[in-house]
């Protein structure tokens, strides 16, 4: 599995590459186009400028599109809104043209009418179908395939039997199918699936993930009598995470000290925001390919450590023979003090009898 890394500035890249990332994506932002439409009608849904999300320029594009020629590891740019007004669509393939001209050839898309509009146009580019686009079955992904989508990135809310269920489905087409597919690996857990999020990432206001929030049930005559329904299950596996992923520390390590060695010298964690790391070799079991590490913006030296972690991972997992194996030495080498309890995937399923 490769690493696929989030890039907020080209001051990063090398960076990055040096740590061991294998490949990048990255929002692009023209100046004309914020100046015309803001934030209300965004190109990729970060229209961010306070802090490092993306690129905002042509010339910076250049730079990139140089730095990419010399180490090797590719770019792939965002166009991650849902939908576009009908004037807009000409511009985007205007603005896919002139990137791929600077050599850029891989683009992640998440609304349909835009891939459809490139198609008809015969803007010959390599698409892979955004998270955003809230893939749900093989059905779902065949519509697609007649549209040369070359990656599936899945979005959060995945369950380990669906993508490999999905991913079957496309291997058995050969050549005619999706052939790379590509998982959520660390940082930025959300309560929300992309695709049904209205929240505008802006400077202007907080974004609607960051509200502090509580998981429960919609209280009705129905669902008091569905005692042990699945969603109740599903609640208390999500009030119980931090418990469960950090059940193996003994009694006399719970206090504030023990706590606070989790963290290293910088403040850093391992995953603080959303961590799938015990998830990879199901994740690898299931047929994923990539593995994204999602960090626009974040500070740069957690985004490298992130990267060094993920690469450590994956070694370990080379060299393990079971889950189990893979789980303790997971543990014992990047969370000896506890992880952050935020697991991007809570399955039923258990490990060694400990639900990851």
């Amino acid at each position: 599995m490769k690493i696929t890394a989030g890039l907020g500035s080209i001051d990063e890249y090398v960076r990055y590459v040096e740590a061991g990332a294998d490949e990048f994506f990255c929002g692009y932002v023209p100046y004309e186009w914020n100046k015309k439409y803001g934030t209300v009608l965004p190109l990729n849904r970060r229209e961010v400028l306070g802090i490092n999300v993306q690129i905002g320029a042509e010339s910076e594009l250049r730079i990139l599109a140089a730095l990419v020629r010399k180490y090797g590891k590719p770019v792939h740019l965002t166009f991650n809104s849902l939908y576009y007004t009908p004037e807009q669509y000409p511009e985007i393939a205007d603005v896919i043209r002139r990137c791929t001209k600077l050599g850029f050839s891989s683009f992640i898309i998440a609304d349909p009418a835009l891939l459809i509009y490139l198609k008809n146009n015969g803007i010959r580019c390599e698409i892979h179908l955004s998270g955003e686009t809230a893939e749900v079955n093989s059905r779902m992904i065949d519509v697609f395939d007649r549209l040369d989508v070359s990656r599936l990135i899945f979005h959060r809310k995945n369950s380990f039997a669906d993508m490999e269920s999905m991913i079957r489905h496309e291997r058995e087409k050969g050549s005619r199918g999706v052939y790379e597919f590509e998982a959520f690996a660390l940082n930025e857990l959300c309560q929300f699936s992309g695709a049904f999020c209205n929240s505008l990432h802006c400077d202007e206001m907080g974004h609607l993930c960051r509200v502090p929030y509580k998981i429960g049930k919609v209280k009705g005559n129905r669902e008091k009598k569905e005692e042990g329904s699945e969603t109740e299950k599903l609640v208390s596996r999500t009030e119980n995470t931090v418990k469960d992923a950090n059940d193996e520390r003994s009694a006399d390590k719970q206090n504030e000290e023990y706590e606070e060695r989790r963290y290293d010298s910088d403040g850093y964690l391992c995953g603080e925001t959303g961590c799938g790391l015990c998830a990879l070799y199901r994740l690898r079991k299931a047929g994923i390919t990539h593995l994204k590490l999602v960090g626009r913006g974040n500070y740069v030296d957690f985004m490298e450590k992130d990267i060094r972690n993920l690469k450590t991972a994956l070694d370990i997992l080379e060299h393990v023979d079971t889950e189990e194996e893979y789980i303790r030495d997971i543990k014992r080498t990047l969370f000896p003090y506890g992880c952050s309890g935020l697991c991007y995937y809570r399955e039923t399923e258990s490990v060694a009898g400990k639900t990851i």
